[in-house]
């Protein structure tokens, strides 16, 4: 490819164009980011609930180390710098399924800071060039409830057995 590839001409001039991915991965883990509930997946909706995952007052989150321990793992397998300072940060969201109306994420201060995939262009082929992807960060929040709509003709019902589930979010 040409460097011509990946500029484009616009009214104002020329644009570079730059593409990037965020990748949700879920972290196996046998309880939640913050709460003791079990992640067991196909569990009948709403059994696996904790109060914090309920957002009821008073309760406080506290972190899951496991999860921590393999967003790590995860940074160390990229060769990425591993923070050793990182922070939890509250984002915003009214969704029904987001019963605290925030989600707990590392919006500033990520765990996993900038590392790098090498992936090959065709794994068929075993002379096939290889491509480093660059990552520039990786970091732990919770997922959100589930919205059923197949359970009712004319209502929706809510599932908060994934709320509070880890993620791993990879940006590139």
């Amino acid at each position: 490819m040409t460097e011509s590839t990946y500029r484009i001409q616009g009214n104002s001039g020329e644009w570079e164009v730059i593409i990037g991915l965020e990748v949700h991965a879920q972290v196996t883990s046998n309880s939640k980011l913050f709460s003791g509930a079990a992640t067991e997946f196909g569990a009948e909706p709403n059994s696996q609930v904790s109060l914090i995952d309920a957002a009821m007052p008073g309760m406080l989150p506290v972190v899951n180390k496991e999860c921590v321990r393999q967003a790590v793992r995860t940074g160390l397998a990229i060769n990425a710098k591993i923070n050793k300072w990182s922070r939890f940060d509250r984002k915003n969201y009214f969704y029904a399924d987001l019963p605290q109306g925030y989600q707990i994420s590392q919006l500033y201060h990520p765990i996993v800071g900038e590392g790098e995939i090498e992936v090959t262009q065709n794994e068929k082929d075993p002379d096939s060039p290889t491509r480093t992807i660059g990552i520039e960060r990786i970091h732990i929040e919770q997922d959100a409830g589930k919205l059923m709509h197949d359970q009712h003709p004319t209502m929706s019902y809510v599932d908060l057995n994934r709320c509070g589930v880890a993620l791993m979010e990879i940006v590139s």
